[in-house]
């Protein structure tokens, strides 16, 4: 039984899972819209909101816990400085899953994240 277990593996180790979490975090914060998989994108979700609420600070700090996860200088800078300033006054809440499809290949169902 998995009752109040607090994370999903997605099939993966947990190396490849915080690796594949990070390259959707960067995606998402170069795009701010991308496509894949129903429970992928509900854990994105988790991760990214706590990374914008780390963000939001704006201040030094902000800029080393946010590069300490993400491990990609370009997608810290327009994370700290463009994304996260836009959700000043916003208490939670900066993303948006919509269900788009059935993947025809393993019958996975699909989903858009996306920046509020």
């Amino acid at each position: 039984m998995r009752h109040r277990h607090g994370y999903r593996k997605l099939g993966r180790k947990s190396q490849h899972r915080a690796a594949l979490l990070k390259n959707l975090a960067i995606s998402l914060t170069e795009h701010e819209r991308i496509e894949t998989t129903l429970p992928k994108a509900k854990e994105l979700r988790k991760y990214y909101e706590k990374l914008i609420s780390k963000a939001s600070a704006g201040d030094f700090n902000a800029h080393r816990a946010v590069f300490a996860q993400l491990q990609d200088k370009a997608s810290t800078k327009r994370l700290v400085e463009e994304v996260a300033p836009r959700y000043k006054e916003r208490k939670g809440g900066y993303t948006r899953i919509i269900k788009t499809r059935t993947r025809k290949g393993d019958a996975a169902e699909m989903a858009i994240i996306e920046l509020v």
